[in-house]
């Protein structure tokens, strides 16, 4: 349902990518699910092409501590990149993920297999549920700067699951959408 109901803002965004720079509409990327299954995550682009390669040069701008690499102004994300990252709006290929089901709607943060080479035994917990496009990490720690906070929503989302806490982060997750908070 949601696929359709996002068909006609998805088809406007592959047009916007597709003028703001030259490269793919979507980006590709291995990440690492469920009891540490691989899988090709989809996104719509928001970097320049190659970003990947030129990632190695901005290792010194990371922002954030542990195996993640995350910079507030990088230089790789393009404008019409940023106003789909601030409104998530990059995400929605990512239901064609939970209609694999490689991913849920709700989980933890996706992680990429070199970051899951680098945890800690107790950060691998984190790979007992599928991972979510959206989850506990965006609704209360989006901006947070540590990786292990996010580590810790994770695994506090693991340990209360449930269908109506699942819900509530859907809810909470709209605002999140809609007004670009801590993106």
């Amino acid at each position: 349902i949601a696929l359709v109901l996002t068909a006609p803002i998805c088809l406007l965004i592959t047009v916007l990518v597709r003028r703001s720079s030259p490269g793919p509409v979507f980006f590709r990327q291995q990440r690492v699910g469920l009891r540490g299954h691989v899988f090709t995550m989809i996104k719509f682009r928001t970097m320049v092409q190659d970003a990947e390669l030129l990632r190695k040069d901005l290792i010194e701008e990371n922002e954030l501590s542990g195996p993640v690499f995350k910079m507030q102004d990088d230089p790789r994300v393009t404008k019409v990149g940023r106003f789909l990252r601030r409104h998530s709006l990059d995400e929605l290929p990512q239901l064609l993920n939970v209609l694999a089901g490689n991913m849920s709607l709700v989980g933890p943060r996706p992680a990429l297999p070199e970051e899951v080479a680098q945890y800690q035994r107790w950060q691998r917990r984190r790979l007992s549920m599928k991972p979510g496009i959206t989850g506990l990490w965006q609704v209360s720690g989006r901006d947070k700067e540590d990786f292990n906070d996010w580590v810790f929503l994770d695994l506090d989302y693991i340990d209360r699951w449930s269908l109506s806490l699942d819900l509530r982060i859907l809810w909470m997750t709209l605002p999140q959408v809609i007004f670009g908070k801590g993106a």
